[in-house]
Parts: C-alpha cells; sequence; structure tokens
C-alpha cells in the first residue's frame, strides 16, 4: 500500500466543488492513459527487522536513526515510509525492465548497506511471521485509516502495519483491441492476478502460528472492508466500471486543516458530491479518495498490480517484476497468457477479486491447487521466452528459471519453504547477504543485485 497524498498535509486546495457528472470525466479520463507499452515501475515493501534477532520487535528509537540515515541517501526511488514502519521503495518510471531492475537494485544496495550499520535488514515476507500490529506513524491520514477499518475487524490494523508487497506498475495498454489493448489487459490482470497470488504466495503465519493460508496477506485484504478491497463488479467496459465504483465506495474520511480528520460512516463520495456536507468535495478529494481505495488491481493512469507478497532474499523481488512485465508487455506473450487463463474464469465464478472462488484458493492453496500449478506452468514458461525477446539480462533470466524450477514445477510457493516462526533464525534466508556500504553510502560488495549502476537524484515514483 502506497503512502502517496495528493493534496499533502490536509489543506484543501481552492477549487471548484465537483458535480457528479464532472467527477465520471475526470474519471475517465485519468484511469486508463493509453499508448503503446513502454514504461514499467515497482513498489517494493520491506519489513525492518533485527538482523540477528528478527523476532524481536525493533524498538522506536533505533528505527528513527536507521529512517534518518536512510533518508539522507541519494536513491532514485522515492522512500516513504508504512503505519507499522515499513519501508517502501517506490521507482521511478522506467524505460524499460532491465532500466527499472538495474536502479532499484542499485537503491536496495545502498538502503541494505546503510541499515546493516544500525544492525538491520529488509525482511521480505507478506505478513510479519512475529509481532502484533503497531502503529508507529501518528499522522491524521492513518488515525482516519485505522478509524475506519476497525468497522470491520482486527485484519484493518494487521494490513496497516505487518504487511508488505511487490507492486509491479504497467502501462495501462493500447486503445485498439488485441493482446496489448487497455480492455484485455484489465481482464488479464484479474485472471492472471490469481496465478501471481498463488506462485509468490509468502507469508504463511501470523503472530507465530501457521495460519492456514499460504498467503496470509491476501487473506487479511479479502477480509477488508469489501467495498474498498474488491475489484468493480463486471459487465461494464473498464472505464465505466471503475468510475462507478470509485463513486458508490465510501470515503474513509474528509481532511481537514487542523485537528483529527472527520471519519464519516457510510458516505459514499457520489452523496458527498450530491449533499456537499460536511463541506464541498474538490479535485483534490476525489484524487485523494482513490488513494483509499484498495483493489488488486489499481488503475491509475497505469495498472498498479498490488497482490504479490513481498518476496525474501536480497533478489527475490525482481522475479514478479520481471515475469508480470514479459507477460504484460510482450505481444506473443500476453496472447498465450490471455488464452491460458481465460478458463479460470469458471473457477472464479460471479464474484470479484478478491473474495472469490479462484483467489482465495490461490491464497489458501498456492499452486497444490492443480488448475492453478498448470496455468502458471505456462505462464512462467511463456515469461522465460518474452525476457529473452525482451532483452532481459542473463542474471533476470537466470534468476526467474530459478524460481520456476525450485517452486512452479513442483506445484510449490515460497511459504511452502518456510520454516517455522521459531525456527526463522538464519538471517541469509530472510535478507540475503549484506553489501558493504563505500563512504559515500554506495553499495560495494556483495548481495546488490544484478547490476550496480551510479545513483542519480530523486525522482517521481511510477
Amino acid at each position: 500500500m502506497s503512502v502517496e497524498v495528493p493534496g499533502g498535509s490536509g489543506t484543501r486546495p481552492e477549487s471548484a466543488p465537483l458535480d457528479v457528472g464532472a467527477a465520471e470525466d475526470l474519471l475517465r479520463g485519468i484511469c486508463f492513459k493509453t499508448g503503446p507499452p513502454r514504461i514499467v515501475g515497482v513498489e517494493l515493501e520491506w519489513l525492518i527487522q533485527d538482523r540477528e534477532r528478527p523476532a524481536l520487535r525493533v524498538a522506536q528509537e533505533r528505527l528513527d536513526g536507521a529512517v534518518e540515515s536512510l533518508r539522507a541517501l541519494p536513491l532514485s526511488a522515492a522512500l516513504t515510509f508504512e503505519p507499522g514502519g515499513q519501508l517502501e521503495l517506490s521507482s521511478q518510471p522506467a524505460g524499460s525492465l532491465m532500466e527499472c531492475v538495474e536502479t532499484t537494485a542499485a537503491d536496495l544496495a545502498a538502503v541494505r548497506s546503510t541499515l546493516a550499520r544500525s544492525g538491520l535488514a529488509l525482511v521480505g515476507l507478506g505478513v510479519d511471521p512475529w509481532q502484533e500490529p503497531l502503529r508507529r506513524l501518528r499522522e491524521p491520514r492513518y488515525e482516519a485509516m485505522e478509524a475506519a477499518l476497525d468497522r470491520f475487524g482486527p485484519s484493518g490494523r494487521a494490513m496497516m502495519c505487518t504487511s508488505a508487497s511487490v507492486q509491479v506498475c504497467l502501462d495501462a495498454g493500447e486503445e485498439e483491441p488485441g493482446p496489448l489493448g487497455f480492455a484485455r489487459r484489465w481482464q488479464l490482470a484479474h485472471l492472471l492476478g490469481a496465478v501471481l497470488v498463488a506462485s509468490f504466495a509468502n507469508s504463511p503465519f501470523r503472530q507465530g502460528r501457521r495460519t492456514g493460508w499460504r498467503s496470509t496477506r491476501q487473506a487479511l485484504w479479502a477480509d477488508l472492508d469489501p467495498g474498498r478491497t474488491l475489484a468493480p463488479g463486471g459487465g461494464r467496459a473498464p472505464r465505466d466500471a471503475w468510475a462507478a465504483h470509485v463513486l458508490d465506495t465510501t470515503v474513509m474520511c474528509v481532511r481537514r486543516d487542523e485537528g483529527p480528520w472527520e471519519v464519516p460512516e457510510g458516505l459514499t463520495f457520489r452523496e458527498w458530491i450530491r449533499g456537499g456536507a460536511p463541506r464541498p468535495p474538490v479535485r483534490a478529494d476525489l484524487d485523494y479518495h482513490i488513494t483509499t481505495l484498495f483493489p488488486p488491481v489499481r488503475p491509475r493512469g497505469h495498472l498498479e498490480l498490488r497482490m504479490i507478497d513481498a518476496q525474501s532474499g536480497a533478489d527475490g523481488w525482481l522475479v514478479p517484476l520481471a515475469v508480470a512485465t514479459a507477460l504484460f508487455d510482450d505481444p506473443e506473450a500476453a496472447e498465450t497468457v490471455y488464452r491460458t487463463v481465460k478458463p479460470l474464469a469458471e473457477s472464479a465464478g460471479s464474484a470479484p477479486p478478491p473474495r472469490n472462488a479462484l483467489w482465495t484458493t490461490a491464497a489458501r492453496d498456492g499452486l497444490s491447487d492443480p488448475e492453478l500449478r498448470a496455468a502458471a506452468t505456462v505462464c512462467f514458461d511463456t515469461a522465460s521466452a518474452a525476457l529473452e525477446r525482451m532483452g532481459a539480462s542473463e542474471a533476470v533470466r537466470s534468476a526467474v528459471a530459478a524460481f520456476t524450477d525450485r517452486y512452479v514445477a513442483r506445484g510449490r510457493c515460497p511459504a511452502d519453504d518456510l520454516p517455522e516462526p521459531g525456527d526463522l533464525t538464519d538471517p541469509t534466508l530472510l535478507t540475503g547477504p549484506v553489501a558493504e556500504a563505500a563512504p559515500d553510502g554506495s553499495a560495494d560488495g556483495p548481495g546488490t543485485g544484478p547490476t550496480t549502476p551510479p545513483h542519480s537524484g530523486r525522482v517521481t515514483s511510477a
């Protein structure tokens, strides 16, 4: 979950109040910006743990010191933090998969080496296997979010404070029909998404116990406010479906200049426009409202794939990035994988993700489910061939091949390899080797990913 906040601190920019028609036009115009797929980004969320004693909660003072050091790094990506202290790196939009991999690997190397000086490490698991939720950020946004999600039970706090993911950002697609058309990519994302959940499931524990889910993180998302986390219902064109979904989802909060933000109950954005209370909404409120919706695929001009658990090891993150990019952006691969996953719609049924039968099976059973295993086998083989056509490096292709051999070919996912929480004590299992830091803060050692190019200045995230 990204913490980007259009509108900043909560001050309402001067703007004309919205009417329903204007809001619908805005949503149709900004959600699917079409053109030939040519850019890619990734948002990486990580748990921050003590390197030698990962089951112990990191003290706030220690984390604050590490954060101060991290903010001084000359990263290419945007560096932010989640409510529970999870770190997020949001890459700039890259012109190719390899550009994205290279800049992200360099940023991660610098972050890891800086944390290592404090005895801390990035841990790639979809859910913290040890700790109860503890919210460290006390900003009005998170006060309001916690209050809103608490109405639906404890899963909201667990999601906010203990979960981590790999989010792949891809172009919406072309206006014309075909394998790269935006309508096809939208449909593909919601079927292939279940295969990605199952393949990369990496969160079988919570608070020291096995949950019965390969992806406990996905189970938490499915247990939240359904209006906020479901995909739009079927039967409409993508732009119309998304516009209706946004306007008919309840408002999480109404921002104020001072004091706590109001948390209305049962007020949809459409009703807010029509009623105008507690104040008429403006464009900045609509932009902010979109950031409080958490469907498995979020259209924000590009498609944000939000269903993948964080991955363990130094380079685990690049496998879902490479696979998803290859399957969406290589035309031959996109056509093959669409034919492969289209029959999964029958297993999914009429309910939208992530609460339908297909997504539930993916989160609970991973690739032990025969249908998902068969689909994943074709998808990963297809991605492997596409990556070669796309000019992916030998390191990236080898990482995907190793993952395929270790997991997909055996009907397994990363969750199946994890020992019980009490035995998760090997630092290299969770974090990979430590990169040594050069005096300027850049990486100069092992564990830096496939490539370690120089850093550039800070830029906008994808």
